[in-house]
């Protein structure tokens, strides 16, 4: 187990607070382990192991308490022998009917410090916002990234170079169990295709009450092939015409958005970078985990271009951009990235490998006169920054502590 301190440092200030702490992601990103790695801070900062009160909705043994009432009187009973102030560690809480109604009782009811994780993003949304607005705080758990994958691959292997390293990344991704597996390809594969199965039976199809299941693993597998491609629901609707389904576009929409809440794709809108307004059309979308896709769908290598767009993104994501594809004239910047007023551009490729696929890269900013950091990003060894746009091997760019 790594100490994930991107997120640790991020929750720490709230520790021992009244703020609930809704803990997010897709399903194994390592939420688990962040409520443990809490329990940890707290144990050594002298917190008894006593004043714990932890269920994982996923287990069987709890199914009795899956629903508000239950909960509450469980919790008050195991509580009621706790001096001082209660930790409630709530793994899974989607499984609960009404769970807000009893979490937020039990922050009016106890001296509490409350932790949930939920893989759904409707979590919180809705009821959740009536119960809890202004009471809670969000962390969404990525998949690892290439420095957390490197925590734990390198020890299983430490003959190996950082570009090896990063080759392995393309193929596997970041999803945490792989290294209780070694990164076996066999394991990891059958591991990753379950793990896609389990989200869309679970966290998808029966969330969701979705009825058509062919239509739905037909638009998993569209975007999981185009992740990183501009379309729209209009063109996707067409491209099943073509196949013999006709659906419409909204039907679609739905779909994706299904998949959205259940953090296996992000959209990215795109942005008029001269209109400074985001256009309504064409968006695209990227997968939590390009090791999935690789997994289900194949072809990482053969779509690297798109690939290493993916690992950007989801670079972006976990260190607390917000991120729009921005358009300027017929041009596109692949990443315009914002964070409490901090703008960086980015533009990804493989490989810089002849003068009009550099000029393709670094005259996009052309027209973009401010003065924020622009980024070309690629696999490329060597510096070929001009005309003040930095250019950076992508594995130097992961690992940088900064991009400012």
């Amino acid at each position: 187990m790594i100490k994930r301190e991107l997120y640790m440092s991020r929750i720490r200030p709230f520790i021992g607070g009244e703020l609930i702490k809704v803990v997010t992601g897709i399903r194994r990103s390592g939420k688990s382990v962040m409520l443990e790695l809490v329990k940890q801070e707290l144990l050594e900062s002298g917190v008894g192991a006593e004043h714990f009160i932890s269920i994982n909705f996923e287990d069987m043994r709890n199914a009795h308490l899956c629903n508000a009432q239950s909960l509450h009187e469980e919790v008050l009973r195991l509580s009621s022998t706790i001096q001082g102030k209660v930790f409630l560690f709530f793994d899974e809480i989607q499984e609960v009917a009404n769970w807000e109604k009893c979490i937020n009782s039990l922050r009016v009811a106890l001296d509490c410090d409350i932790y949930i994780t939920g893989s759904n993003a409707k979590l919180l949304s809705g009821e959740l916002a009536t119960y809890l607005g202004g009471r809670y705080v969000e962390f969404v758990i990525y998949p690892f990234s290439f420095s957390e994958f490197l925590e734990l691959y390198l020890p299983i292997f430490p003959q190996s170079s950082i570009q090896q390293c990063f080759q392995k990344y393309l193929v596997t991704g970041g999803m945490p169990y792989l290294s209780n597996l070694q990164y076996t390809d066999e394991p990891s594969h059958q591991y990753l295709t379950d793990l896609f199965n389990s989200v869309m039976l679970k966290d998808i199809v029966k969330r969701n009450k979705v009825r058509d299941v062919d239509l739905l693993e037909r638009i998993l597998a569209f975007v999981t092939a185009n992740v990183g491609t501009t379309f729209s629901a209009t063109s996707l609707s067409k491209f099943l015409k073509s196949e013999h389904r006709t659906v419409a576009p909204e039907t679609i929409l739905n779909y994706i958005k299904y998949c959205c809440d259940a953090y296996l794709f992000y959209q990215v809108k795109r942005q008029d970078l001269q209109g400074k307004q985001l256009l309504a059309t064409n968006e695209k979308y990227y997968i939590a985990d390009h090791g999935i896709r690789e997994a289900v769908f194949g072809g990482n290598m053969r779509d690297i271009n798109l690939i290493l767009e993916n690992i950007v993104f989801m670079e972006l994501l976990r260190r607390g951009y917000s991120v729009t594809v921005g358009k300027t004239g017929n041009k596109e910047v692949d990443f315009v990235c914002d964070k409490r007023g901090e703008r960086i551009y980015i533009q990804v490729a493989y490989l810089l490998a002849s003068e009009e696929t550099i000029h393709r890269e670094f005259d996009v900013y052309d027209s973009i006169r401010d003065h924020y950091p622009k980024y070309v990003v690629s696999l490329d060894e060597f510096d070929m920054s001009r005309n003040g746009i930095r250019h950076r091997n992508i594995r130097d760019f992961l690992l940088a502590d900064s991009w400012s």
